[in-house]
């Protein structure tokens, strides 16, 4: 297992978790993590993950893996699958301990027989229309079920009969018999068991009834012996009911302590709407490099440790509070600085021929891979008559403050020679399409010999050399900071969040670029390129762009 970076922190679970060891409440830890197989993990449940798995760590304890797939008609194999790939890429493993609620699905029903038994839950007839009006509201009491009445003996008949399939879809619930007029609306009278003819993912047909999630969750985590239950803060109001419910069983109770879950400006985290994003085609499926998903992250080629140190720099809290998406993409840079080796890359390209170059002639001249890190060594860029560079280096008439490439002026090739444009060739219609440039041969990866200076250093690749690209430059999904404030989030969409540049080129080390490994481009921004990508033609995502406006806001505080 990955050590978690959250691993050294004290918050207020760990100084829990300290109580209980202490006062001999619990003689180990054991925590686990409930993801409901219905979608695909997102930067929220990263938090969630760091918590569960990291606390665990930090007490020589275990944490579990449970699915909780109470739901077969939302839940696939699919989602299974990913999960795990995602937890494991995080850094993070449950070694032989990965459980389903589907485990427990013979000891979950017994437990309903025991309530029975007991007078504690009933078969209701009311459809789900009439369960809601009898319900009640947050100021009013809710009133009895005609049904809550009902013997013993006819609800144990009712309940094995719903289980043997005799009763279609909503005509039946089995309930818990505790207080309609509760303050706590998660305690009247809940459902625990509705009739799902559908088939699941792992028990196929074996079963038509199904346990809620608030039935299942705390009883499987007494099956487990889990020592702490992690939740977000929503199932606050959920845990007098757990307690209820693992107390009338008599079995084993964990403890669940609540902390804040992960609200993120400039995204939505809700798997409903994820999904929806998904099945309207806005996106092209949940790895889209601008969805939120860890899937997504992967492909867009943010490392692991940047997510985890991201979890490590929000801490736990009590409360829930927005959480500014540039301190996670400051958490992206910091983390692809140290590691991505650097390249060049022109996204937007403008010809230039060297006119006093020797025609046929090739360099190779010595570059840096990362100058964060020595032992990345260099590598060698080819060097030729004709050129590349990127369109926004050239202005033919300059605004204030330009110091780039324009008519009469010289700059610096990055590891390079100084070239001095002498001419600029134009189409029918007066764009430019080919620069005319000089260069100094004893300018060579320095400074010129008689001490003159240049202002600006850009990038170039050979175009003898160059590598054919397309380049997707992903932005934030959502140009508002709230988009869940909204009517309908749909409407908060960005129409500029994917810009396409299909005629790019690289320098010939990326040739061969493996999919998600991280790459500078330099001057441009963090790359990394795609699954998307063949031999005969590559395609680069950008992971995050070079400015980073989290750093300016702490450098102002």
């Amino acid at each position: 297992m990955t050590d978690s970076p959250t691993s050294t922190g004290t918050d207020f679970i760990r100084t829990a978790v300290r109580e209980d060891l202490a006062s001999g409440r619990f003689t180990r830890v054991s925590t686990r993590f409930p993801p409901e197989p219905n979608g695909y993990l997102h930067i929220g449940h990263a938090k969630a993950i760091s918590v569960d798995f990291g606390i665990a760590a930090d007490f020589g304890g275990t944490c579990n893996l449970r699915f909780d797939d109470t739901n077969p008609v939302k839940e696939e194999q699919e989602y299974v699958d990913n999960i795990m790939a995602d937890i494991r890429w995080l850094g993070y493993d449950w070694d032989d301990r990965l459980f389903f609620a589907s485990d427990y699905f013979e000891q979950l029903y017994q437990y309903a027989v025991t309530l029975i038994q007991k007078g504690k839950a009933f078969v209701c007839d009311l459809t789900a229309d009439e369960m809601r009006a009898y319900r009640g509201t947050l100021t009013e009491p809710g009133k009895n079920s005609p049904y809550r009445d009902r013997s013993v003996e006819e609800n144990l008949d009712l309940f094995t009969r719903m289980r043997a399939g005799e009763f279609p879809d909503g005509t039946r619930t089995l309930r818990a018999k505790i207080d309609m007029a509760a303050g706590n609306i998660n305690m009247r009278d809940p459902v625990m068991y509705r009739i799902i003819h559908a088939t699941h993912h792992r028990t196929g047909d074996t079963w038509c009834i199904y346990p809620m999630y608030d039935f299942a969750h705390g009883q499987s985590d007494s099956i487990e012996g889990i020592t702490h239950s992690l939740c977000s803060l929503e199932y606050e109001d959920h845990r007098p009911l757990y307690d209820w419910y693992v107390r009338e069983i008599g079995i084993y109770a964990p403890r669940q302590i609540e902390f804040a879950r992960l609200i993120l400006s400039y995204t939505v985290l809700s798997k409903r709407k994820l999904l929806r994003l998904v099945k309207d085609g806005l996106v092209t499926g949940w790895d889209d490099p601008r969805m939120p998903t860890l899937s997504a992250f992967r492909r867009r080629g943010v490392p692991a440790a940047a997510i985890r140190n991201f979890a490590a720099m929000i801490g736990v809290a009590k409360n829930n509070s927005l959480v500014d998406v540039a301190l996670l993409e400051h958490a992206i840079r910091n983390e692809l600085n140290r590691v991505a080796e650097r390249r060049m890359a022109v996204l937007k390209p403008l010809r230039v021929v060297i006119e006093n170059y020797p025609e046929g002639q090739v360099e190779h001249l010595t570059a840096v891979n990362n100058p964060e890190d020595a032992g990345a060594g260099t590598r060698e860029v080819p060097f030729s008559k004709v050129l590349y560079i990127e369109r926004d280096d050239f202005r033919e008439v300059p605004p204030p403050k330009y110091f780039r490439l324009t008519p009469g002026r010289e700059v610096r090739l990055r590891y390079a020679y100084f070239i001095k444009c002498v001419d600029v060739v134009k189409d029918a219609s007066g764009d430019v399409i080919e620069l005319r440039c000089t260069y100094d041969p004893a300018t060579r990866g320095g400074d010129a010999p008689d001490g003159r200076k240049v202002k600006a250093t850009i990038h170039w690749v050979s175009a003898q050399h160059a590598v054919p690209a397309e380049v997707r430059n992903y932005d934030r999904l959502f140009k508002s900071e709230r988009p869940d404030d909204a009517d309908d989030f749909m409407t908060e969409l960005n129409p500029d969040s994917l810009e396409v540049l299909p005629q790019a080129y690289v320098e010939p080390a990326l040739a061969s670029a493996q999919p998600g490994a991280p790459i500078q481009f330099e001057r441009n921004g963090y790359y990394c390129a795609d699954l998307d990508s063949t031999p005969g033609k590559l395609v680069f995502n950008r992971t995050i762009t070079l400015k980073d406006s989290w750093a300016k806001i702490e450098s102002k505080g």
